[in-house]
């Protein structure tokens, strides 16, 4: 029986229909709506709470970033995911600092959008490729290097630093697992680890840390 129950926001039918088409194919995952724009992504949550909004960016009369920042405001459990062409550092920060808990671009594949439900639905972070990229880029561009830290990061083991060089990739957690050949459990305990060492929340603000430090390149 499905149990992540989905919105999919998107101001373009027919991008809302494979979305829906591909989603719906994993038995876990039930598309309970769709919404057009912001304003209804709200309308239809204010009469059915989804356990992920799968949101645009770019609509009509409430684009995604409002939209998020005002679900997350008003139903913080909701676990948001982008899910749009835009890959600009001015719509990627706004759109995280909103809420929402993962960025995909919408070339690509199937099975990462999929992946990407799955991982936010859990409770963690997802990110495209080209989207870890520009924010690695972004913030070495913009932030203080780890020469810079008056708190030094604790140390990863070689096991955690293999890990941290694929998520800045932006791979999700099982392709994590598969490339290094390890179970999703043991990906999940060693980021909790690096969490844990360095005092932060989810996979995003790895990323974030890791590029202040020095630690990760952009690609």
């Amino acid at each position: 029986m499905p149990e992540i129950r989905v919105l999919i926001v998107d101001d373009d039918p027919l991008v809302r229909s494979a979305l829906s088409h591909f989603v719906s194919r994993d038995p876990e995952i039930q598309v309970i709506g769709e919404a057009a724009s912001g304003l209804e992504a709200i309308a239809f949550t204010e009469r059915d709470v989804p356990d992920v909004i799968m949101m645009d960016v770019q609509m009509p009369e409430m684009n995604g970033i409002e939209a998020t920042a005002a679900i997350a405001e008003r139903w913080p459990e909701i676990r948001i995911l982008a899910v749009t062409t835009l890959e600009g550092s001015d719509t990627v920060l706004p759109m995280l600092s909103a809420g929402a808990s993962g960025y995909m671009l919408k070339d690509s594949s199937a099975e990462s959008i999929v992946a990407a439900v799955r991982e936010v639905y859990k409770g963690a972070s997802s990110l495209s490729p080209r989207i870890a990229s520009m924010l690695i880029k972004h913030v070495r561009a913009t932030e203080a290097t780890g020469a810079d830290r008056t708190d030094p990061l604790l140390p990863l083991t070689d096991r955690e630093s293999e890990l941290l060089n694929r998520l800045a990739e932006g791979m999700s957690n099982a392709e994590i697992a598969h490339a290094l050949i390890v179970s999703e459990g043991t990906v999940k305990a060693h980021l909790g680890s690096i969490m844990s060492k360095w005092h932060v929340r989810d996979r995003v603000q790895i990323i974030v840390t890791a590029a202040r430090a020095g630690l990760v390149e952009f690609r």
